[in-house]
């Protein structure tokens, strides 16, 4: 007995669940079964997500019902059923697979950071001034200076000030919590 599921496809957001992401889940439950879509979608980018999850049919709603059957009929024997483009598309880009995109500037930028460049951002985020720093990760001064010359030409940055602002928007550092006291002064006596 050869079983069958019928899943839709949704924008990212839109009312109703895109299915696509759990074809995976589905077949390895059922191992024997097929997979056909049958979607309102008109995005390829969608269609060819079903199929690299696991659709073997894939048949878009306006399509009269008897499409749908034809294409249940065409998998049930070992076929697939996508429309010609999809095909075509799907066909290509597993025979000429693209390179990944660059990353975005920032985020080349961010990589080139040592892991130790990226502690001595998240405390200048923090607020500690290069004596703390150094305190903090048991070096020295010198070293703490070194370093954050190296991070402000990896990032392109020329005080400590662009340095946390920086950092706060690309996430390498939190806002410290807000106190009403000065910086500086001593902590109040609890009461």
């Amino acid at each position: 007995m050869l079983s069958f599921f019928l899943c839709r496809t949704a924008y990212p957001g839109a009312y109703g669940e895109n299915a696509a992401p759990h074809i995976p889940a589905l077949l390895e439950a059922a191992p024997a079964a097929q997979v056909v879509v049958l979607t309102g979608v008109r995005d390829p980018a969608v269609h060819r997500q079903a199929v690299r999850h696991g659709a073997v049919g894939l048949v878009r709603k306006e399509h009269a019902a008897q499409t749908l059957l034809q294409a249940l009929a065409a998998v049930r024997v070992g076929e697939s059923w996508l429309d010609p483009t999809l095909a075509a598309q799907v066909l290509s880009e597993l025979t000429h697979p693209q390179p990944p995109p660059p990353p975005a500037p920032e985020e080349a930028k961010i990589a080139q950071l040592t892991a130790r460049e990226r502690e001595i951002i998240t405390l200048i985020g923090a607020g500690l001034r290069n004596q703390g720093i150094a305190a903090r990760l048991s070096l020295r001064e010198p070293t703490v200076r070194h370093h954050l010359q190296a991070i402000f030409v990896k990032l392109g940055v020329a005080s400590r000030l662009e340095l946390a602002v920086y950092a706060y928007q690309q996430g390498l550092a939190t806002l410290p919590p807000h106190t009403d006291a000065a910086p500086g002064a001593p902590p109040e006596a609890g009461g």
